[in-house]
């Protein structure tokens, strides 16, 4: 793929035709297909079927669909129908608490603007949320670029290596990304680093995302089966594990893509320092023990049973034909697990005191 022609966001609004248009990231990395997005439904389907993905991005969608409510080939006008649109939008997928955040927030601006003002209200508030994200993963990365140069000073010059678990990059996360931002920025300090990288089943979003991201900022790599990080832990082959999230409660309990809570489990039993990297917007205020409260997606079975070929609109049947399959897409790491979070704030430990206190603090 010529990386060149590459959109520098995976979405965007034209400044020709002013379409919303995304990269649908079901193809990547064989094939670079852009889509457009011109009603509601074009964005619950996105949403759902995975064409977008990761919590900052599924949130930026999100705020594009309310003004595409106001906007779009089926403009609203009434209040209550827009809340209505709201809604069917935010139900999309129920994990990422930034999608319905960033709903919410680009609805009330809108909905505080004359009715004649609605659509470029929510435009301009969908705008500003993405910039927002954007900022937020620049400066996860100037705070996370701190563990590794800290671990790199006591390696005489060899690579820190660093475990990573599904795609938390530009693709999910408008720029830069939360997991990948420190990496990034180490990078391009000349820090030496590699990168362990899960494939993540069944949509190997990690063999398939993470690892042409990292491939196209030339950040040396390894792509690993789902269930070698482990492995590598107790041969002393990973320095620190950083992983993203999908919603992560006030109290610490973290959720992501499934499989992390073992990558947790595992970095405990060697000593290695597990960290989350997050914008605020991940954090959900409402709810204190992510294990019961947190509602776990569970997906189409077939996405276990089949995998799609390269280049190939087919799919492979991976199982016997007749074996159900479940799928479930995310699980919850408590926050005795997690060493600490790294946000556009700073860093913190994973416990609701010091959360609160990051957050309390005014921005610097």
């Amino acid at each position: 793929m010529d990386l060149q022609n590459i959109p520098s966001r995976p979405i965007w609004q034209d400044e020709k035709d002013g379409k919303i248009r995304i990269i649908d990231q079901r193809r990547l990395p064989h094939r670079l297909i852009i889509s457009e997005l011109n009603t509601v439904d074009d964005v619950i389907y996105a949403i759902s079927e995975m064409m977008v993905r990761g919590a900052p991005l599924i949130g930026v969608t999100g705020a594009y669909g309310v003004y595409l409510a106001f906007a779009g080939k089926e403009a609203i006008k009434d209040s209550r129908e827009a809340g209505r649109q709201a809604e069917r939008i935010k139900s999309a997928r129920p994990t990422a608490v930034n999608l319905a955040w960033a709903v919410d927030r680009t609805l009330e601006k809108a909905g505080a603007a004359e009715s004649d003002r609605r659509s470029s209200a929510a435009c301009g508030e969908a705008a500003a949320i993405a910039e927002l994200e954007a900022e937020n993963s620049r400066r996860i990365g100037r705070y996370g670029c701190s563990l590794i140069e800290s671990i790199a000073e006591k390696k005489s010059g060899k690579p820190v290596n660093i475990l990573t678990h599904c795609n938390a990059g530009r693709l999910a996360c408008i720029e830069e990304g939360t997991a990948t931002a420190p990496v990034y920025a180490a990078h391009r300090k000349g820090v030496p680093v590699h990168v362990w990288v899960d494939e993540t089943r069944p949509l190997n979003q990690g063999g398939r995302l993470t690892a042409w991201e990292l491939g196209a900022a030339g950040v040396p790599h390894t792509v690993i089966t789902d269930n070698a990080g482990g492995h590598l832990m107790q041969k002393g082959l990973v320095d620190i594990v950083i992983v993203g999230t999908d919603r992560t409660t006030y109290t610490g309990d973290v959720a992501n893509k499934i499989g992390t809570y073992l990558k947790a489990l595992a970095a405990r039993d060697n000593n290695i320092p597990f960290y989350v990297a997050l914008p605020s917007s991940t954090f959900d205020w409402q709810i204190s023990d992510g294990v019961a409260q947190i509602p776990i997606e569970e997906r189409d079975p077939d996405e276990v049973r089949y995998m799609p070929g390269f280049e190939k609109t087919g799919e492979n049947l991976l199982m016997p034909e007749n074996s159900p399959a479940a799928n479930y897409a995310f699980d919850v790491t408590p926050a005795r697990l997690v060493t600490g979070f790294i946000t556009e704030r700073g860093i913190c430990r994973a416990e609701e005191s010091a959360i609160r206190e990051l957050f309390s603090k005014p921005e610097t």
